[in-house]
């Protein structure tokens, strides 16, 4: 992958949806809701302090993270939907 994000933000890919509701009903495609999860592809090297020192960050590649449902910006890199946010709109790593 040709990109790299800058200071403290985060490349994630979305996991897939739910297909079926907990009783067994098929959700359409225009009914689904676009998941709040994700794995993290890339990450920034971190913030700095207004001393310049880093602030490493806490996520890594291949974590498995929550995020709020609005977070994030939509990009397109090498024909893929992947999302860039802010290390600080990731609510949690999954273990």
């Amino acid at each position: 992958m040709a990109f790299k994000p800058l200071h403290d933000r985060v490349l994630v890919r979305r996991t897939e949806g739910d297909e079926k509701t907990s009783g067994g009903l098929i959700i359409p495609d225009s009914a689904k809701e676009k998941p709040a999860e994700g794995v993290v592809i890339s990450c920034g090297e971190g913030a700095r302090k207004d001393s310049g020192e880093l602030i490493t960050m806490a996520v890594n590649n291949g974590d498995k993270v929550l995020f709020g449902k609005w977070s994030g910006t939509e990009v397109t890199v090498d024909g893929e939907e992947l999302l860039i946010m802010k290390e600080s709109d990731i609510l949690g790593i999954l273990s």
